[in-house]
């Protein structure tokens, strides 16, 4: 790695071996972003990628946003780059792929470093701000070099292999991780336009039949008439029909227009009728 700082050999590190090599030491910074570079080190290269990054985060601040802030965990195995609320890891940057880590000297909030990317190949520069702990975090990053790097000659270069394939099943695991949140949204939609879809039994408004306002079934010349079935199911009896023929004071069935014509009366009533009839003519004919 290289690094754009001295330390002096009779220097010690900040961290004890333990912390790096079996846990993490973690810092908060504002993420300032990331962009590709055309080197993979070099003070004038990172310094081109801050510029870079600083323009396009004041156009941001301009338009009301905010830089995020992240969380790092530094180990032997790398830089992690997280959500400091849902420790969601936004960015996995192994140590084997880190290039260059330096912290600027003209603006002692900023440092970077630049990291290989596992899938495009693509050197990226990744820049932070942080106000008081710049300068410690590249130095945490340079002693999980030198941590790293002994280890590496403790177990004749295995151990690298074994950290490729470790980073490797970590990157497939946080695929497989937002695959099945893409999943979960989709299959929440799903069911969501089900529930809109699907009819609630027993509320069907389809199978009544329309009524009017006297709760009536309307008549419709093209239907024909059924009759409605009683309230426990069975159908209506039918109208029950007079066993006798009613009679009026005269002894005679009552008149009914509809169904008699001008010779169906009873004889009797004939015989009256005709009488009067011929009683009328002959007043008529002496007047």
């Amino acid at each position: 790695m290289n690094r754009a700082f001295n330390r002096k050999k009779d220097k010690s590190w900040m961290h004890t071996p333990e912390a790096l090599a079996k846990h993490f030491i973690a810092y908060n910074a504002k993420f300032l972003g990331n962009t590709e570079v055309d080197q993979p080190k070099g003070t004038e290269v990172v310094k081109d990628a801050v510029r870079k990054l600083k323009f396009q985060r004041h156009i941001k601040k301009s338009e009301g946003q905010k830089i995020p802030k992240v969380e790092l965990q530094i180990s032997i195995y790398g830089v992690k780059i997280l959500d400091p609320k849902s420790k969601e890891v936004q960015y996995n940057c192994q140590l084997h792929r880190i290039s260059f880590c330096a912290d600027d000297k003209t603006d002692k909030r900023i440092f970077t470093f630049i990291c290989k990317d596992s899938e495009s190949n693509k050197h990226l520069c990744y820049v932070f701000d942080s106000e008081k702990c710049a300068e410690e975090i590249t130095l945490t990053i340079g002693q999980a070099f030198d941590l790293a790097y002994k280890k590496f000659l403790e177990s004749g270069g295995k151990d690298v292999e074994t950290r490729k394939q470790i980073g490797g099943l970590q990157k497939r695991i946080q695929d497989l991780e937002a695959e099945n949140s893409e999943l979960k949204k989709q299959l929440q939609v799903l069911e969501e336009q089900l529930m809109i879809a699907q009819v609630p039994p027993g509320n069907s408004m389809s199978s009544k039949t329309p009524t009017d306002i006297f709760d009536m079934v309307p008549f419709s010349p093209m239907t024909p008439l059924v009759p409605i079935p009683a309230s426990n199911g069975s159908a209506p009896p039918p109208p029950a029909r007079p066993t006798e023929i009613r009679r009026d004071v005269f002894g005679a069935e009552p008149f009914d227009p509809f169904t008699c014509g001008a010779a169906d009366f009873p004889p009797d009533i004939q015989s009256k009728l005709d009488e009067m009839q011929r009683q009328r003519w002959r007043g008529s004919k002496w007047d």
